[in-house]
C-alpha cells in the first residue's frame, strides 16, 4: 500500500477533453493530450511504474499534471502621447501529461484502471478550468488599458507585467490547494489511489 506521502509526491494538475474548450469572447481554449506508458497487469503494480515513469515536477515524479502554451495579440495605440491597449485576443492551449495503461488488462484491473484514470482526468480538468479563468481575467484586465502621457507605451507595459504576475500566482496558489485538498487523507486522488491498488 502506498504511503501518504508518495501519493502527495505525485502532484496533479488539470483534465483531457481533445476539443476546444469555450473561454472568451471570440476565442477558444485549445487541448493536447500527451501521454506516458504504464506497464503492469494489476493495480500496485500500474501503481508502481507510475511512480517510475511518470512526468518529472522538481524533484518527484507526478501521476499527471497539466501547463499550458499562451500568447498574445495586443493592438497598442499611440495619441497625442497617451497609450491605450485597444484589443487583445489569447492564444492559449491547455496540455495535459496522462498515464497510458497498457491494453488487454485483466477484467477486474482494467475496471479498477477505467475509474482511476477517469477520476484523475476530472481533476485535471479543473487544473485546466483554473488556467483558463486566469486568461480571461488577463483578457478583462488588458481590454482598454491606458495611460496618459506614455510615448512608447511603456507605462501601460508596465501596469499590465504586474497585473500579469499577481494572476499568475494566483493561479498557482488556487491549483496548489486544489491538489493540497484532493491528494491529503480523504482526498479525492487519495482516494483514487487507494482503489487502484487494494480494490476497495
Amino acid at each position: 500500500m502506498p504511503d501518504r506521502s508518495a501519493i502527495c509526491a505525485a502532484l496533479l494538475a488539470g483534465a483531457l477533453v481533445a476539443m476546444p474548450v469555450r473561454a472568451g469572447a471570440g476565442w477558444e481554449a485549445a487541448e493536447r493530450i500527451e501521454t506516458y506508458a504504464v506497464e503492469g497487469a494489476t493495480g500496485l503494480e500500474l501503481y508502481r511504474s507510475i511512480g517510475r515513469n511518470g512526468p518529472r515536477i522538481g524533484p518527484t515524479r507526478a501521476i499527471a499534471y497539466t501547463t499550458f502554451d499562451l500568447k498574445w495579440s495586443r493592438d497598442y495605440r499611440e495619441a497625442n502621447g497617451n497609450c491605450r491597449l485597444d484589443s487583445v485576443k489569447p492564444w492559449l492551449t491547455v496540455i495535459y501529461k496522462l498515464p497510458e495503461a497498457p491494453p488487454n488488462l485483466p477484467a477486474e484491473t482494467a475496471a479498477r484502471w477505467q475509474r482511476f484514470i477517469a477520476g484523475i482526468r476530472a481533476h485535471e480538468r479543473v487544473h485546466g478550468d483554473i488556467i483558463v479563468e486566469m486568461v480571461k481575467k488577463i483578457e478583462v484586465f488588458s481590454s482598454g488599458l491606458s495611460a496618459d502621457n506614455d510615448p512608447g507605451c511603456r507605462k501601460v507595459r508596465a501596469i499590465l507585467q504586474k497585473r500579469l504576475g499577481e494572476l499568475s500566482n494566483e493561479q498557482r496558489q488556487k491549483s496548489r490547494d486544489f491538489d493540497r485538498e484532493e491528494l491529503g487523507n480523504g482526498g479525492n486522488v487519495h482516494r483514487l489511489v487507494l482503489e487502484l491498488v487494494n480494490g476497495g
